[in-house]
C-alpha cells in the first residue's frame, strides 16, 4: 500500500505539472492564433485523434492483455511489443488513406488555401509518427510500474512542447507551426521511451505469428467500435464543422482546452490502475471490489470538477480570453461531457485490459439509437445543443461498459 501511495503521489505530481504545461500551451495557442487559424487547428487535432485511433484499432489493448501474461519474462514481453509495433505500422497506412482526404476537404471547406492545407497535412506527420509507437512502448514499463522514468520522459516532452509553441507562435501565428510544436517533442521523447522499454522488453525480438493471431482476434472485436467511435467521439467538431460556422468550430476547440486537466486522471488510470487491474488473478470478488472503488472515485472527482466550473464559469472562461467570455452555459456542459467521456473511456480500458470486449454490433447499435433519439429531441444546430447531445450519448456509453463488465465479473465468479 505504501508503494502504491508513493507511485500515485509521483504520478499525480508529475502529471499535474505536465498538464499545467499542456494547459498553458493550449491557452497560448488560443490567444496567439487568429480565430480562423484556431478553427483549422481544432479540425486538424480532431483528425489527428481519429488517425491515431484508426492506427491502433485495439492493438494496444491486445498488447497489454498479452503482455500482462508474460510481463516478468523479458524476451517474451519483447516479442509481444515487437508484434504490436509491426501491426501498428500496417494499420497506419490504412489510417492515412482514410483520414487525409477528409482533412483536406474540411480544411478547404473552412477557407484554408491550397498551400496552407498541404503544410497543415504535412505538419501532422511527426505527431502521428510518434503516436504509432508511444503507447505501445509504454506498456512494458507500466507493467513493471517504472513510473518515475515514464513521468520524467513525459515531463521533458511537455517542457519542449511549451517552449517550441511559445517561441514559434509569437513569430509565426499559423496552424501548421502550432501542430509542429506539438509533434516534434513527442518524437524526441519516443527515442528516450525506447531505451526505457528495452530495460524490460528485449528490443531485438521479432514479431511472433501466434501472438499476432491473438492480438488480431482482439482487434477484430475492437476495431468496428474504434472506427465508429472515431466519428461519434468527435461528434461536436464534426457536426459544427459541417453545419456550423468557422467561429463555432473555434469556440468548440477553445472549450476543449479547459478539459485538459482531466488528462491527469486518464494518465493515472493508464499508468497505475489499468496495468494493476489487468494483472489481478481471476478472483471475482477482488476484481469487483477494485472495479467499484475505481467507479466511485471517478464519480466523486467528476462531480467536484463540474461543480467548480458551474459555480465559477466567468473565472473559468477568463483563461480563454474575451472572445469566448459569453460561453457560460457551454463551458459547464463541455466539462460535463469531458468527465462523462473520461469515465466511459476508463470503463472501456478496464474491460479490454482483461480481454472483455463488448460485441461491437451491440455497442454500435445502441450508440446509434441513442444518437437518433437525441437528435429527435435536442436542437443540434447550436453548440449548446450538440454538447447536450454528447452528454446523453456519453451516459449511454458508460452504462454499456459498466453493465457488461459487471456481467463478466459475475460470469467469472460462476465459472
Amino acid at each position: 500500500m505504501f508503494k502504491l501511495s508513493k507511485l500515485v503521489g509521483v504520478t499525480f505530481s508529475a502529471q499535474a505539472l505536465i498538464q499545467l504545461l499542456g494547459l498553458l500551451s493550449g491557452i497560448l495557442i488560443v490567444h496567439l492564433l487568429p480565430t480562423k487559424e484556431y478553427a483549422l487547428y481544432t479540425l486538424s487535432n480532431a483528425m489527428l485523434g481519429t488517425m491515431t485511433v484508426l492506427a491502433d484499432g485495439g492493438i494496444s489493448a491486445g498488447v497489454m492483455t498479452q503482455g500482462a501474461k508474460v510481463w516478468q519474462d523479458k524476451e517474451k514481453l519483447g516479442t509481444v511489443i515487437a508484434t504490436g509495433l509491426e501491426l501498428r505500422r500496417k494499420f497506419a497506412i490504412f489510417s492515412l488513406v482514410i483520414s487525409l482526404p477528409i482533412l483536406f476537404y474540411l480544411l478547404r471547406h473552412h477557407g484554408a488555401d491550397l498551400m496552407f492545407t498541404i503544410l497543415i497535412m504535412l505538419s501532422i506527420v511527426p505527431a502521428f509518427y510518434a503516436a504509432l509507437s508511444d503507447n505501445i512502448l509504454e506498456i512494458a514499463p507500466k507493467l513493471h510500474q517504472d513510473i518515475p522514468r515514464l513521468q520524467k520522459n513525459q515531463l521533458a516532452a511537455g517542457v519542449g512542447r511549451f517552449f517550441m509553441i511559445t517561441i514559434s507562435l509569437f513569430i509565426f501565428p499559423w496552424t501548421f507551426i502550432a501542430i509542429l510544436g506539438n509533434g516534434i517533442p513527442r518524437i524526441w521523447a519516443n527515442f528516450k521511451l525506447k531505451k526505457i522499454s528495452a530495460g524490460y522488453a528485449d528490443a531485438d525480438q521479432k514479431p511472433d505469428p501466434a501472438i499476432r493471431a491473438e492480438i488480431i482476434t482482439l482487434v477484430k472485436r475492437i476495431i468496428p467500435g474504434s472506427i465508429y467511435y472515431c466519428l461519434s467521439g468527435q461528434i461536436t467538431i464534426w457536426l459544427i464543422s459541417v453545419f456550423g460556422s468557422t467561429n463555432s468550430v473555434a469556440q468548440a476547440g477553445a472549450l476543449s482546452r479547459l478539459s485538459m486537466i482531466l488528462t491527469v486522471l486518464t494518465v493515472l488510470n493508464s499508468t497505475l490502475i489499468l496495468p494493476r487491474f489487468a494483472r489481478i488473478a481471476d478472483n471475482a470478488r477482488l476484481i469487483f471490489n477494485r472495479y467499484m472503488q475505481i467507479q466511485m472515485a471517478l464519480l466523486v472527482i467528476s462531480a467536484c470538477i463540474v461543480g467548480v466550473v458551474w459555480l465559477f464559469p466567468t473565472q473559468t472562461l477568463w483563461i480563454l480570453g474575451k472572445d469566448y467570455s459569453n460561453l457560460k452555459t457551454e463551458v459547464v456542459l463541455n466539462v460535463a461531457v469531458s468527465c462523462i467521456n473520461m469515465i466511459a473511456g476508463i470503463c472501456f480500458g478496464l474491460s479490454t485490459s482483461r480481454g472483455w470486449i463488448v460485441n461491437p454490433v451491440i455497442s454500435i447499435s445502441i450508440n446509434i439509437l441513442s444518437i437518433i433519439v437525441g437528435v429527435i429531441f435536442i436542437n443540434v444546430s447550436t453548440l449548446k445543443g450538440v454538447l447536450t447531445l454528447n452528454i446523453f450519448i456519453g451516459l449511454v456509453d458508460v452504462l454499456i461498459y459498466l453493465i457488461y463488465t459487471l456481467y463478466k465479473i459475475k460470469s467469472l465468479k460462476l465459472s
